[in-house]
Order: structure tokens, then sequence, then C-alpha cells
């Protein structure tokens, strides 16, 4: 049963990791949401801004100016929140790789390998709530930033929605709490 559930939640912990990583890495965190008849694709993500036309499939980015240059607020707490939950969770990965009833690393002391697993769970929980926080940050601040021009009545043309990262940052991030949960909780 404890090997079932070490395999379960290794199998979540790594695709909800690999989620976390691409949500990060990619760059369609808002999409462009207007209902007329679009010519192109705009994505903004956290570290550039894509346009994709659709007649042709070009894409052409724009690479934010420095990491160090003056960003939105949503922009750089999102960073800062994503990448410290991918480190965390990476390192809760490693972490429970090791603690496994099947790897043969310190296979006569399985105490040390139950507590391995234990606060591989505590610390995918904590990368977890960062990625959370961090997706359900610029989730809200798309969303107040959208209800403020349309209560304004200001029309620009085109307004943003979540896009795909945004969606897949929260899903890795609720992968890993589940993970977490199973890890810390069910695992004794």
């Amino acid at each position: 049963m404890s090997e079932a559930l070490q395999g379960t939640a290794l199998g979540l912990a790594l695709l909800s990791t690999l989620f976390l990583l691409l949500a990060t890495c990619t760059d369609c965190w808002m999409v462009n949401a207007d209902d007329s008849l679009e010519v192109s694709h705009k994505c903004r993500g956290l570290w550039r801004e894509c346009v994709t036309n659709m007649q042709d499939g070009v894409r052409t980015c724009d690479q934010y100016d420095s990491i160090l240059a003056e960003h939105p607020v949503k922009i750089v707490v999102t960073r800062t929140l994503m990448i410290t939950a991918d480190l965390l969770a990476g390192l809760a990965l490693a972490t429970l790789l090791l603690g496994l009833d099947c790897i043969t690393f310190l296979k006569e002391d399985p105490c040390v390998k139950l507590k391995m697993c234990y606060g591989a769970g505590v610390t995918l929980g904590a990368g977890s709530i960062l990625g959370l926080t961090g997706s359900v940050w610029y989730a809200v601040d798309v969303y107040m930033e959208r209800a403020m021009l349309v209560s304004h009545n200001i029309f620009l043309g085109v307004h943003y929605d979540f896009g795909w990262s945004c969606w897949l940052g929260m899903a890795g991030s609720t992968g890993c709490l589940v993970a977490s949960v199973l890890l810390t909780c069910c695992l004794y």
C-alpha cells in the first residue's frame, strides 16, 4: 500500500512540477479575447509578448527590456513566486525520489526514508502554495484590469483573458498540493 501511494504521489508530483516549469517558461499568461475578426493572436507572458499572424502562422515575439527593468507588479510578483515554486517542487521531487521504498538509497533505515518522503511532501506543499498564489495573483490582476476598463467605458480594441500558461500554473500547483497531501497525511 505504501509503495502504491508513493508511486502515485511521485507520478503526480512529476507531472505537476513539469506543469509548473512549463507555465513559468511559456508566454501565454494573457491572451486577447476580442470577439471581432482578428488577423492576429496576441499573448502576454512573464518574459515576453508574442503576436501570431493567423493567416500565415508567422509568430513574432518582443522580449521585455530586462529582468531588472521596471515592470508591472503583477509580472514581478508572479515571476518571483513561480520561480520559487519551481525550485521548491524540484527539490521536493529529488528528495521524494531518494525517499522511495523501491530505491536502494538508505535501504537499511526505513524511518529516515519515511521522513524524507514527509519532508518532500512539506516542501511540495510550500511550492504549491507559492505557485497557486502567483497564478491566482496574476489572474485576479488581469480580471481587475479588465473590469476597471469596462467600468470606465474604455475600449482599447483588445482586451485580455487568462491564457493557457496561467491555467497550467494553477493545474500544476493544485497537483503539487494533492501530492503533498498524499505524502504528508496519507503515507503514515
